[in-house]
This record gives C-alpha cells, sequence and structure tokens, in this order.
C-alpha cells in the first residue's frame, strides 16, 4: 500500500471513530428534545443520527475494500 493509500486508511479509521462520537450525541440530544417537548426536533436529529450511522457503514466498506488491494 503506497503512503498516500495508508494515510486514507488512517483517515478512514479516525472517520468511523468521530462520526460514531457524533452520532451518540445526535441520539443523547434527540432524548433531551424529546423530553423538553420538542418530538419534531427530536426526529430530525434521530435522522440525522441514521444517515451518520449510514455514512460510517460506507467508511468501513471503504477501509476494508483498501485493506484487500481493490
Amino acid at each position: 500500500m503506497n503512503e498516500e493509500m495508508h494515510k486514507l486508511k488512517h483517515l478512514l479509521e479516525h472517520w468511523i471513530e468521530h462520526n460514531d462520537d457524533h452520532l451518540q450525541n445526535y441520539l443523547d440530544w434527540a432524548d433531551r428534545a424529546e423530553k423538553a417537548g420538542h418530538p419534531d426536533v427530536a426526529k430530525q436529529l434521530k435522522a440525522a443520527a441514521d444517515a451518520a450511522s449510514q455514512a460510517t457503514k460506507f467508511f468501513k466498506e471503504a477501509e476494508r475494500m483498501l485493506s484487500k488491494g481493490k
């Protein structure tokens, strides 16, 4: 694996971890918004969490492919 792809692999690992941290934060705030009487806000934050989860899946697949040399 060349130096650029090695850096990309490292970035993917970082993005996965960072994205997962944000995802949990979105869910925590969705819960708070719901409890504060803002179900529409909570719904949007949960949708953001779903999108972050989907992005993590793409990052993981890219990392898997890079590791396999595809």
